[in-house]
C-alpha cells in the first residue's frame, strides 16, 4: 500500500465528512442524488485529496490535472469535495439546488470554480476528457485527465466511441473510472440493459483494465498510483460500488437514486455514517 497509516486514516475520515455533506445538503435542498453521489464518496476523497494536482486558491492553473464528472447528476459529492479543497466556504453546501445558487442540479464549469466541464447528459463526460488528455499531450503537458461515469451510463453509444479513440491516439494520460453500484434509475443495469462484462470490454477496446473494491481507500490510491505510470495506454478503473454506501437505509436501493433523505432518514444516516 502506497499510503502511510496516517494517510490511510486521514482519507476514511474525509470520506465520512463528505458523506456527511451529501445527505445534509440533500436533506436540505429536498431533492437530489442519494444513491450515486454516496457510492462515489470514496472514489472522489482518494481523487481530491491525495491523487490531483490542483490549487482551489488557483482553480485555473495551467499545471492542474482534470477531473470530469460524466456522471453528473452525482453533483453532490463533487460540491463536497470542492468545499472541503477549499474551493468556496462549505456553508454554501447547504444551498444546493435553490434558486441564485452556484450548486444546481448538475455541475455548471461557468458558475462554480473547480468544475472543469459542465455534465448532466450521460454518455458525454468520455469524450471531453479524450479532448483534454489530447489537448494536453499536443501542449506537450504532463496533465492526468480523470473521468467518472457510472455503469448505467456505458449504456450510451457515446461512450465506447470515446473508448475507441482513446485506444486510437494511446492516450496514456487518460483515466476513466467507472462506478459499478449495479443500479440505474429505472432498476438494475443488468435488467435495464446489462452492460456486463465491463472489464473485458474495455479490455476488448486496447485499455489496461484495473478491477477494485470502490469503497477501499487502499485499493483505490493503488490503482490510481499504477494508472499514473502511464505503461503506454489509457487505464480503466473498474470500482466495485455500494449505491447509496454509508447507511443501510439507502444501501443497494435503486429508490434512492434520486430520493433525498428525510429528517428521520437523515438522523440515522448521521449516525451511521458517524460510527465508520
Amino acid at each position: 500500500m502506497s499510503l502511510t497509516e496516517e494517510k490511510f486514516i486521514e482519507l476514511n475520515r474525509m470520506a465520512c465528512r463528505i458523506r456527511t455533506d451529501i445527505v445534509e445538503m440533500l436533506n436540505q435542498a429536498g431533492s437530489g442524488h442519494t444513491g450515486g453521489s454516496l457510492s462515489a464518496a470514496d472514489i472522489i476523497t482518494a481523487l481530491y485529496f491525495h491523487k490531483l494536482r490542483h490549487n482551489p486558491a488557483d482553480p485555473n492553473w495551467a499545471g492542474r490535472d482534470r477531473f470530469i464528472l460524466s456522471k453528473g447528476h452525482a453533483a453532490p459529492v463533487l460540491y463536497a469535495a470542492l468545499a472541503r479543497s477549499g474551493y468556496f466556504p462549505v456553508g454554501e453546501l447547504k444551498t444546493l439546488r435553490q434558486v441564485g445558487s452556484r450548486l444546481q442540479g448538475h455541475p455548471d464549469s461557468k458558475k462554480l470554480p473547480g468544475v472543469e466541464v459542465s455534465t448532466g447528459s450521460l454518455g458525454q463526460g468520455l469524450s471531453m476528457a479524450c479532448g483534454v488528455a489530447l489537448s494536453a499531450r499536443l501542449d506537450k503537458m504532463d496533465t492526468r485527465v480523470y473521468a467518472l461515469l457510472g455503469d448505467g451510463e456505458l449504456q450510451e453509444g457515446q461512450v465506447w466511441e470515446a473508448v475507441m479513440l482513446a485506444a486510437h491516439y494511446g492516450l496514456e494520460n487518460l483515466t476513466a473510472i467507472v462506478d459499478n453500484n449495479g443500479l440505474q434509475i429505472d432498476g438494475a443495469c443488468s435488467e435495464v440493459m446489462c452492460v456486463d462484462p465491463i472489464s473485458d470490454k474495455f479490455r476488448a477496446f486496447g485499455w489496461d483494465v484495473i478491477d477494485i473494491d470502490g469503497h477501499d481507500i487502499a485499493a483505490i490510491v493503488d490503482a490510481l498510483d499504477r494508472a499514473d505510470t502511464g505503461r503506454g495506454r489509457q487505464t480503466a478503473i473498474v470500482a466495485k460500488t455500494i449505491k447509496g454506501k454509508g447507511c443501510s437505509l439507502f444501501e443497494g436501493k435503486v429508490e434512492y437514486h434520486g430520493t433525498p433523505p428525510s429528517d428521520e432518514e437523515l438522523k440515522v444516516a448521521l449516525e451511521e455514517i458517524g460510527k465508520v
